[in-house]
Formats: C-alpha cells, sequence, structure tokens
C-alpha cells in the first residue's frame, strides 16, 4: 500500500448523498451554536469540525453534490448523540470509532486544501495516535472543566484507564478497519486500470 490516499475513496459526487449529507452539516452547525451556547465546548469542537470537513470537497470544487460519504459522517458524529448515554466502556469505545472517522475525514480534508499527501499506511497510523491524542485532550479539557466549572469527571485512576484503553482499542480497531478497505480498493483500482483507479 505504497500509493498516494485517494479522496475519491471518501468523497461522493451524487445529489442523495449530497443532499443527506447537507442535512447532516445543517444539523451539526446547529448542535455546535447550541453547544457553544450552553459551554459545551467539547460538542461544539467536534459538531464544527464535521462540519467543515463535510462541505471542504464541495467548497474547493465549486460542485454541491461534492461531499464526503453520508454514513462516515454520521459515524463521526456519533459523540454527540451518546453524550448523554451513562458512562460504559462500550460508550468509550463508540466515541473513540468516532473519533477515528472524523481524522480521516480531516486527512481528506487536508489532502483537498492542502500540499498535503499520505499514503493508505501512513494515513492509518495518523488515525490511531489522533484517536489518542483527542482522548488525551479531551481528557485533561474535561478534569479542567470540572475543576473550574464543577462539572462530572473520573473519580478513579481505574476509570481514566478505562477510557484510555477503550481510546487504544477503538483507534486498533479502526486502523484495521480502514487497512481492510484500502487493500480491497487498491485491489478495485487495479482491475479497472490506473486511469480508472485513479478517478475513483
Amino acid at each position: 500500500m505504497s500509493q498516494q490516499l485517494p479522496e475519491a475513496w471518501f468523497v461522493k459526487s451524487e445529489r442523495t448523498n449530497a443532499v443527506i449529507a447537507w442535512i447532516l452539516v445543517a444539523l451539526l452547525v446547529g448542535i455546535a451554536a447550541l453547544s457553544l451556547r450552553n459551554g459545551l465546548l467539547v460538542h461544539a469542537t467536534v459538531a464544527g469540525v464535521a462540519a467543515v470537513v463535510a462541505v471542504v470537497p464541495a467548497i474547493t470544487d465549486g460542485d454541491w453534490t461534492r461531499t464526503v460519504s453520508w454514513p462516515l459522517l454520521l459515524l463521526a458524529s456519533l459523540p454527540l448523540a451518546v453524550g448523554a448515554v451513562q458512562p460504559s466502556f462500550f460508550r468509550d469505545v463508540v466515541v473513540g470509532l468516532s473519533v477515528a472517522t472524523l481524522a480521516m475525514l480531516v486527512v481528506v480534508a487536508l489532502q483537498l486544501t492542502t500540499t498535503v499527501r499520505m499514503t493508505p499506511g501512513f494515513a492509518i497510523v495518523f488515525v490511531v495516535l489522533t484517536t489518542l491524542a483527542t482522548t488525551g485532550f479531551w481528557t485533561v479539557g474535561s478534569a479542567a472543566s470540572a475543576a473550574y466549572l464543577g462539572t462530572r469527571f473520573v473519580e478513579t485512576n481505574d476509570e481514566l484507564m478505562v477510557i484510555f484503553t477503550a481510546a487504544l482499542l477503538a483507534g486498533v480497531t479502526a486502523g484495521l478497519v480502514f487497512r481492510w478497505y484500502f487493500r480491497r480498493q487498491l485491489a478495485a483500482n487495479l482491475e479497472r486500470g490506473p486511469d480508472e483507479g485513479v478517478a475513483g
């Protein structure tokens, strides 16, 4: 897997996909605004980043139908839906998978708007490290919020280690899934031929 990561693996130019994606973007923008108003900075950040990466392809290409795949966008937005669920290892894993998906969409956005180029292998490592790093920043932010705003935070080191273990499991799982997906796409590109494969 040495070739460059094609954004065509994640970006669709279909009207149905675009309509659903834009509806999700509108919801994400609304959630970001409400979260910011209520002081929920983590939720506002996740919603804002997800909304931005969803519309980057449309902006860069000047085509409203060119958006990220809506199932990926929905998965990346899951932390906003499960935030109210009782804390559990399963919930932490789901949040980690969502963060990993959002990280992969950020990779696509970077490739569309900057000179950054990543191979599939490097993108997988980036996703795993970003998932762990985001969990770390999330933990530090939650601790600061608990100290100064009186919000809830973990009470023991064991609970904290469960969160990091869930993030690691989610990041590695997402990395393996993306690796399988990339190999499948590369094989399909080879079958179609180099010209068709690049077109996506």
